[in-house]
């Protein structure tokens, strides 16, 4: 009994130093941010250095521990702070919605393509990434202005009289959304559609199966994946996107992260903007817990009917 324990400690020590970097990772640049903006909310606001106060004080011998609760009592009574959390849903929702649209095709065409042809598009895919985010919303703004390529070019073409108000309008905010996180749903769908067995498709058309009921029944539920990594890759950043609303939206967009840069340097309330940041959070936390709770329990039955 001795040596297997011998021959496994080293095993199980090689296993800790792999998986303890990223956690080391997530603990030092994650969760400790996250606990010190927890505190911060639960503070009060104060005119200082720290612009919040202590919840934990020591005076005369005794221990004072405070829970300010009135960020998240504000949080929750204003209609302002409802609507903005809401509307980031919203548009959230709907730029993955119109990336799972525009995505799913380019992906699928990448996957399908040869070698070479493959190779190209990926790096048209990936090409984005090259350049900084702030300049391609910048030169969104030269195209979707009232005077910009696009009015100019369809007044030029005879299709429109006057320029269209796309600029600092919802309609440019999801333009400049889906712009950016397009290449976040496809890379990951393409590296799942890539590894489809095309055996099984040639099976359901051997069985007669046309195209359209080959990829209803084949293709898009083993797919569904890297339909949903991708879609969350681009619908949780996009709830908190600052950047984008803020260039190419007007004043009356509403966004939580354009909430929180309001609070936390205009208004200087701390407390206030780290309440909306847990709030947020906490959003996009419970339902990725359920998603994360509902695949492990599915891996565990499609491996007990396997074992079965």
């Amino acid at each position: 009994m001795k040596t297997p324990r011998l021959l496994s400690t080293p095993v199980a020590w090689r296993r800790i130093f792999t998986i303890a970097p990223p956690f080391v990772w997530l603990v030092l640049f994650l969760l400790l941010p996250f606990l010190l903006v927890l505190k911060i909310s639960f503070a009060d606001l104060q005119f200082g250095v720290p612009p919040y106060t202590a919840l934990v004080e020591f005076t005369d011998y005794t221990l004072n521990v405070v829970l300010n609760l009135r960020g998240y009592a504000l949080l929750f009574s204003d209609s302002l702070y409802i609507a903005t959390y809401l509307h980031s849903v919203k548009m959230a929702a709907i730029t993955t919605l119109c990336c799972v649209l525009i995505g799913y095709p380019m992906a699928y065409y990448i996957a399908r393509s040869e070698p070479s042809t493959r190779n190209l598009l990926l790096i048209g895919v990936i090409l984005p990434f090259w350049t900084s985010l702030l300049l391609r919303v910048y030169a969104w703004i030269g195209i979707l202005r009232n005077d910009g390529l696009l009015n100019n070019l369809l007044m030029g073409l005879g299709f429109i009289d006057q320029p269209l108000e796309i600029y600092r309008t919802d309609l440019a905010v999801y333009i400049g959304l889906i712009y950016a996180y397009l290449p976040f749903f496809i890379l990951p769908l393409y590296a799942n559609l890539v590894k489809l067995d095309v055996r099984l498709l040639e099976a359901a058309y051997d069985l007669g199966a046309r195209p359209w009921r080959a990829f209803v029944s084949v293709t898009l539920p083993m797919s569904m994946p890297g339909v949903i990594a991708g879609s969350m890759l681009v619908f949780i950043p996009s709830v908190g996107e600052f950047v984008i609303p803020e260039m190419l939206g007007g004043a009356d967009t509403l966004m939580i992260g354009r909430v929180m840069w309001t609070e936390f340097f205009n208004n200087s309330d701390w407390p206030m903007a780290a309440a909306v940041t847990c709030v947020m959070v906490l959003l996009l936390l419970v339902p990725l817990v359920f998603f994360q709770y509902g695949q492990t329990r599915q891996l565990e039955f499609k491996g007990g009917r396997r074992n079965g």
